[in-house]
């Protein structure tokens, strides 16, 4: 591994030994939502951020970090780490096992490292420089995208259909009448199955930086790819769209693309 890459899984695994205690356990909880929007945040995301930032701060204090819990410093640095500490509060809270912490590193303005971990499965799921892997239990092992050609075969995934406008839900519907399965509520755990060979493709929208950096190179490295719902690299439309084979990439946008932004 690269320098960077062990040190981002150096800091997953500083994440996991704080957020993992509190998974079905006892921990404060916050609603930053407004009326009639549920959006929690737990005392495991902002100890698990806070812990990560130590980290970084003393080992690289040149660095940049964007973090959802405790924002910007330095954001325009040519090295920024790009934080989630829980993606997936609701299924954190909700006791299962799908929330991960996202850990990216930005080189000169694209993620050029990401770390997916799901600690209570002792997961963590790395791309880089160095390619594509799954550490768990002292083992590393190969990740790697399956081909599926056609979209009429693919086991497609969403975290929840409702996140979706009135356009993107019609063309999400669209996706999956052609799709031969989907599954829901996945997360980020999904991107993790996608670079691992058991999902084909991962449509989302109304995402922050900190939910997709991550994804971009553990999936590249593993042979797949990320877009917009334009087919262009990710940016602040919040819409994702990543595949294993890129074959299937266009024949989600012929529908993807109308809702586009």
């Amino acid at each position: 591994m690269t320098e960077f890459e062990l040190f981002a899984v150096d800091l997953a695994r500083e994440a996991a030994r704080v957020s993992l205690p509190y998974f079905r356990g006892a921990f404060e909880e916050i609603d930053k939502g407004g009326p009639g929007a549920f959006d929690p945040v737990t005392q495991a995301d902002r100890e698990a951020e806070a812990a990560i930032r130590k980290l970084i701060a003393a080992r690289y204090p040149d660095h940049g970090v964007i973090g959802e819990e405790y924002g910007e410093d330095r954001p325009d640095a040519d090295q920024v780490w790009i934080l989630d500490p829980i993606d997936g509060t609701r299924a954190f809270i909700a006791g299962l096992p799908l929330w991960t912490n996202l850990i990216a590193l930005r080189t000169e303005g694209r993620p050029t490292v990401g770390v997916i971990g799901q600690p209570y499965l002792d997961e963590i799921f790395l791309g880089g420089p160095s390619g594509a892997r799954l550490l768990r239990g002292g083992s590393e092992t190969a990740l790697g995208v399956r081909r599926c050609a056609s979209l009429n075969d693919a086991v497609i995934a969403t975290t929840d259909p409702d996140l979706f406008t009135g356009a993107e839900l019609g063309a999400w519907t669209q996706v999956r009448a052609a799709a031969r399965l989907a599954r829901l509520g996945c997360d980020a755990y999904a991107y993790a199955m996608l670079a691992a060979g058991r999902i084909d493709l991962v449509a989302e929208s109304a995402l922050k930086v900190w939910d997709w950096s991550a994804l971009v190179p553990v999936i590249e490295a593993a042979g797949g790819a990320v877009s917009n719902w334009r087919g262009e690299a990710p940016d602040g439309s919040g819409q994702i769209l990543a595949v294993g084979d890129v074959s299937i990439r266009e024949q989600a946008l012929v529908t993807l693309r109308r809702a586009a932004v």
